[in-house]
């Protein structure tokens, strides 16, 4: 066994499930304990049975979502001795996610039948979270408290979502850095990332989501603004409404903070209602705490306090938000799942002409959201399995992704110049391209899709 490898525990060299281990000279550290969120089950789970148990010395968290955070009270059962070490931010949102996640798999357990579910409880969630260790950015610490001689880990802002994080690992002669999913741009609300300037580091570990992606050389982000302000303003002019289906985390502070400048700055009617539900007033709650002390383009601003939102009524039981003309719904989930509050909604909202339902975010294929981008006006589309309904109303797509555009990562790859450079969290054509583009760059690096289960030394 090499002094210095890595290996991949994912179930398949694609999106969903992350997670890694690296062996440092004597040292294990694992990288994100995520959830597949098209698997079921155990299945959803990373491969942590290539692990010893009570093995590792420490479990990173690059950020919090689902992929990347959603099965690692499972990663601490089997590692009952290793601190979790992740940014604050990451901290409140994951505990977030996490007994949300419960909630989710306890429903499934008794719709689906899944005997697996839910894979852990809330009040191991809370026992658990005693071993985890919060950290700033760019505050070097070690990977075995107190032992100089331990592997240095440092965190810096990945600009992805609040609390998201590049890693940067050194130990004794190498560097190892871990760009977790990354956005270099600065977003609405959150700033983008700052990463340290790398050097030759022994091992890149890096994203490849947009990979397959390939934008328009003429984007903008300002004209892609503009253009969701023009169709809110249309479907408000035509008596109906807009839905906005978004992501808890992320996309729905992202989203509303818009919103709230296009009412400053008069681009949409400033007494236009805004509604939001589902799991995103939780995740806006964290948000607004962070307001101070993480890197803001509106530094203080907080959405709840500061806008005029109507949030959803918290009850036992869930009561559907009720639609009205004239208004904005910002409702979680951004794929339009099943029995999330934005399909819920979306039953009586899809077949009033008058609206416009407006995409902001990645939808797979497979889920409500992905078919109705590809469906037609008038189809019948099914959101879930017992409704289907007409699409009469307007749709229209957006790209504010929360991942950097492919050229930007192959530049940040090559201005670094590693001797070994790994392509992750990416589907196969997407790892593709960023691997024939970095042979032809990087002649000197080692390109690898690491496949799961294979260790790689460095």
């Amino acid at each position: 066994m090499s002094d210095f490898e890595f290996q991949s525990l994912n179930l398949r060299a694609e999106i969903g499930g992350n997670s890694y281990v690296l062996n440092l000279k004597g040292e294990t550290l694992l990288l994100d304990a995520g959830m597949h969120p098209k698997e079921e089950g155990a299945d959803a789970l990373p491969r942590y049975q290539n692990i010893a148990f009570d093995s590792v010395d420490g479990i990173v968290v690059s950020h919090s979502h689902l992929d990347h955070i959603g099965t690692l009270p499972v990663a601490q059962r089997d590692q009952p001795s290793a601190p979790v070490y992740l940014t604050p931010g990451t901290a409140a949102l994951g505990e977030n996610l996490l007994h949300n996640s419960v909630n989710v798999m306890s429903s499934q357990a008794t719709e689906l039948g899944i005997k697996e579910y839910p894979l852990f409880h809330h009040r191991e969630i809370e026992y658990l979270q005693e071993r985890w260790m919060p950290r700033e950015y760019e505050r070097p610490f070690h990977l075995n408290l107190g032992d100089i001689d331990s592997a240095s880990i440092t965190f810096f802002d990945a600009g992805h979502i609040m609390g998201s994080a590049g890693v940067l690992i050194e130990k004794e002669d190498k560097t190892v850095f871990y760009t977790g999913d990354v956005h270099f741009k600065d977003h609405t609300l959150i700033k983008g990332a700052r990463f340290p300037d790398l050097d030759e580091p022994d091992l890149l570990i890096m994203e490849t989501t947009r990979g397959a992606d390939e934008r328009p050389t003429d984007y903008t982000r300002a004209d892609e603004e503009e253009r969701l302000a023009q169709c809110i303003n249309n479907a408000l002019d035509a008596g109906g409404s807009a839905l906005i289906p978004v992501f808890a985390i992320g996309k729905t502070q992202e989203i509303l903070t818009m919103l709230d400048n296009f009412k400053n700055e008069g681009r949409i009617p400033e007494h236009t209602p805004i509604y939001i539900g589902g799991l995103s007033t939780k995740m806006t709650v964290a948000y607004d705490k962070f307001s101070r002390s993480t890197r803001r383009s509106r530094p203080g601003f907080e959405i709840l306090r500061d806008m005029d939102v109507v949030t959803g009524k918290r009850s036992r039981k869930r009561t559907p938000i009720e639609y009205k003309p004239g208004a904005i719904f910002c409702l979680s989930s951004g794929m339009m799942s099943e029995k999330t509050v934005s399909n819920v909604f979306a039953r009586g909202f899809l077949p009033n002409e008058k609206n416009s339902l407006l995409f902001v975010g990645y939808s797979a294929s497979d889920t409500p959201g992905g078919v109705i981008r590809t469906s037609n006006s008038g189809d019948l589309v099914r959101l879930d399995g017992t409704h289907k309904v007409p699409l009469n109303c307007e749709v229209h797509e957006f790209d504010f992704s929360g991942h950097a555009r492919r050229e930007e990562l192959l530049d940040f790859a090559i201005k670094a110049r590693p001797k070994k450079i790994l392509l992750v969290h990416g589907d196969p054509p997407a790892a593709a391209w960023f691997e024939t583009r970095l042979k032809e760059q990087l002649p000197d690096t080692e390109v690898i899709i690491p496949q799961p289960g294979i260790k790689i030394s460095f």
